[in-house]
């Protein structure tokens, strides 16, 4: 006994430094690192406020909960990128122990720690927990509503089904994307009672459903209310079946099973042969039916367990992908899966219990955290990056640039809304559309240019290029790298602009920075300098 308690207390130890390093890099290194462009809009929304005149255009953006808590940070620390991403490490973090609870209790008591390091493998994941979103902070409030859920139908529990109340009614509030959630605790709740496995009656859980239903109606009108201007936002083609498969992480629930059942068999090969007295014979590898069948300690299915699980995991991406499909408004985005993600862990953890001897979820959870770690870790970088898009680093180029007040810096809206009548030349700062140059501001004068080409940009463009730009000696393209990639190709073939040179700073992942350059202005400058450091001699 004092030896397993030993070996309990070591493994135990193990599994929270490695979380810790987990934590430490796939989620902490990552959280100083630029904004990208939705972070952006957040600290938007922080400094100007959701009323904002520009937010008119996309009013969807304002309708979270979520934004009281980078305000908070914002008030106690200032702005940082990691004072804004602080609050979603802690609610991702809640959701963790969450998950966990659930685990134990809908797979088995020793599951927790699997389930944690499968959450881990999800990149999904380990994105929110650095993401400046309403994402985390609904992975948080879908895991609290489930198991208050599950906790009220177990005991009845007038605490339970408050709680529950509470973070359901919480969840639509949080993002609009996160209706399909509903249709979970309505699944779990009637299978448990149709199978008779909750002391709940059905008058008891209609009533529950039916406030539930009540207090979400103010959500419901808004949401209606935005539907009808939904295709001025879709920036995302209509899903595709593959698209479909591969948003369900398929991947790790097939390696967790098949990895639990190869374990299963090596340890039944190496077990002792029945009737055998021992000696080398009786742990030889065994062939055989018996390497492949269940340790007599794996878990039981349950179809309630199996029921909430499969929900979690499929009605997310199923109900938004036949929304997508059906409206021709495509809402198949990661970020909008984002709160199925642990369903897909649990059900990698549930597929592991089929094969899964009681004694070795400790270890095997061991395993699949360091192997996590050696996977996910993005070792080629010593301070690994949250996003591909790097707003910060690219004005940082910029402004060692060091242009004056007048150079001319062409911005091409990152959003989708900009676009005319929105957007327009003369479109007024700050605003939403282009609220990076607030959030990171440049040196220059902007010149506004839409999400994309129009006959009013054209017109535009045809203007500032005779007027502004052939005098101007130099000027930048900054943006988004398809626009700039455009935008650059548009003024190279200029008449006004013929034989200025091009030159493209970065890489900054997905944001280009082009420079133009008149040549005879830039031999000019070197010429000057040139003699000033002359007479200076």
């Amino acid at each position: 006994m004092f030896g397993f308690e030993k070996r309990e207390l070591r493994l135990n130890r193990l599994l929270l430094l490695l979380l810790a390093v987990c934590v430490a890099r796939l989620w902490l290194m990552t959280l100083s690192s630029s904004f990208w462009v939705d972070e952006i809009v957040t600290a938007f929304l922080v400094r100007e406020g959701p009323s904002h005149p520009s937010l008119a255009v996309a009013p969807q953006v304002a309708a979270s909960i979520y934004y009281f808590l980078p305000r908070g940070t914002d008030a106690l620390f200032g702005f940082s990128e990691v004072a804004y991403r602080l609050p979603s490490l802690l609610v991702m973090g809640i959701a963790l122990f969450l998950i966990a609870r659930l685990a134990a209790r809908l797979i088995h008591p020793q599951t927790g720690w699997f389930a944690v390091f499968a959450c881990f493998a999800l990149s999904g994941i380990n994105y929110q927990a650095a993401d400046a979103r309403p994402y985390p902070l609904g992975t948080c409030v879908a895991a609290a509503s489930l198991l208050f859920l599950v906790r009220w139908l177990d005991s009845a529990s007038w605490g339970d089904v408050l709680l529950f109340l509470l973070f359901a009614g919480l969840l639509w509030r949080v993002h609009l994307m996160f209706w399909p959630f509903y249709i979970v605790f309505v699944l779990y709740a009637f299978v448990r009672l149709a199978r008779g496995e909750t002391s709940v009656g059905w008058l008891r859980i209609g009533a529950v459903f039916a406030l539930l239903s009540l207090t979400l109606l103010p959500v419901l009108r808004d949401a209606l209310a935005l539907l009808r201007e939904a295709s001025a936002h879709v920036i995302v083609p209509v899903p595709s079946s593959l698209g479909l498969v591969n948003s369900l992480k398929l991947g790790l629930v097939a390696a967790c099973g098949f990895g639990a059942w190869l374990f299963s068999a090596e340890t039944a090969a190496r077990s002792p042969i029945p009737g055998n007295a021992g000696g080398a014979a009786s742990v030889a590898p065994m062939r055989g039916s018996r390497c492949w069948q269940r340790p007599p300690d794996a878990i039981i299915p349950s179809w309630t367990s199996f029921t909430l699980i499969l929900g979690w995991w499929l009605c997310h991406p199923l109900f938004l992908f036949a929304f997508s499909l059906l409206s021709g408004n495509s809402v198949f985005l990661p970020r909008y899966l984002s709160v199925a993600l642990p369903g897909g862990a649990l059900a990698a953890t549930f597929m592991a219990g089929l094969y899964m001897p009681s004694a070795r979820w400790k270890p095997m959870a061991l395993l699949l955290g360091a192997g996590v770690l050696l996977n996910m870790g993005q070792w080629h970088d010593a301070w690994p990056r949250h996003d591909v898009s790097d707003w910060r680093a690219a004005v940082q180029e910029i402004n060692k640039l060091a242009l004056g007040p007048e150079t001319p810096v062409i911005c091409p809206s990152p959003f989708i809304e900009a676009r005319p009548p929105a957007w327009r030349p003369d479109y007024q700062l700050p605003g939403f559309l282009y609220a990076h140059l607030l959030i990171y501001p440049i040196q220059g004068r902007p010149y506004l240019f839409p999400f994309e080409n129009s006959p009013e940009a054209a017109r535009f463009a045809i203007t500032l290029s005779k007027e502004t730009l052939s005098a101007s000696g130099r000027f930048v393209i900054y943006g988004g790298d398809r626009s700039v990639r455009y935008w650059r190709a548009w003024f190279a073939g200029r008449p006004e602009l013929a034989g200025w040179h091009q030159t493209r700073l970065g890489p900054f992942g997905n944001v280009d920075v082009v420079v133009f350059q008149n040549g005879a202005a830039a031999v000019d400058r070197g010429q000057q300098k040139e003699g000033a450091s002359g007479t200076g001699g």
